[in-house]
């Protein structure tokens, strides 16, 4: 019984990966707010790059940036585990741009903190992750195959508001980060 439903546990997580259309989406992006809560990053590190203050949780609009890109993903999606040394890529490329402060983090569609743990450790991942066992952050976004990368003002009048979306693989890494900054104007 156990292996049938860590089975179909698998299945379902590979058909969430399977669903991402490499499309990127900036004209038709959700333009709504996201809100959403998390506990504060364990290190300092994380807890700078963000810009928050240790504490027991945040949301979005607390995060100090201009641009906050959130990777939905799956530590089951081969997706997933393939672009991982392209999302850290990404990481580095943001991390050097300076008209924008632009910030990266990770939310683990499914993944219990363990498995987030694991895929971070595992793929040698510098930015933030976040567990959402319970699918909650990826019903909010709704629930979009992984991965599925979302562009979010944080500080927007509103709230933290989405202004780009993208599924699946990166194909051309400067030719997203271009289409995520003019989406950003």
């Amino acid at each position: 019984m156990r292996i049938l439903v860590i089975t179909a546990v698998i299945l379902t997580l590979t058909g969430m990966a399977a669903a991402g259309t490499n499309k990127t989406d900036p004209a038709n992006a959700q333009l709504h707010e996201l809100e959403f809560t998390l506990p504060a990053p364990e290190g300092q590190t994380h807890l700078r790059y963000l810009g928050l203050e240790a504490g027991t949780s945040f949301t979005p609009d607390r995060i100090k940036a201009d641009i906050l890109i959130i990777e939905i993903f799956s530590m089951y999606c081969p997706i997933c585990q393939r672009e991982a040394p392209k999302v850290n890529t990404l990481y580095e490329r943001i991390t050097k741009i300076k008209e924008k402060s632009v910030r990266l983090m990770g939310i683990g569609a499914g993944n219990s903190d363990f498995e987030t743990q694991y895929f971070q450790k595992t793929y040698g991942i510098e930015f933030p992750l976040f567990s959402d066992g319970k699918f909650i952050i990826h019903k909010k976004v709704g629930e979009k195959g992984t991965p599925y990368f979302i562009g979010l003002k944080p500080n927007a009048p509103k709230g933290s508001r989405i202004f780009f979306t993208h599924s699946g693989e990166i194909k051309d890494l400067d030719a997203f980060i271009g289409r995520l900054l003019k989406a950003a104007e």
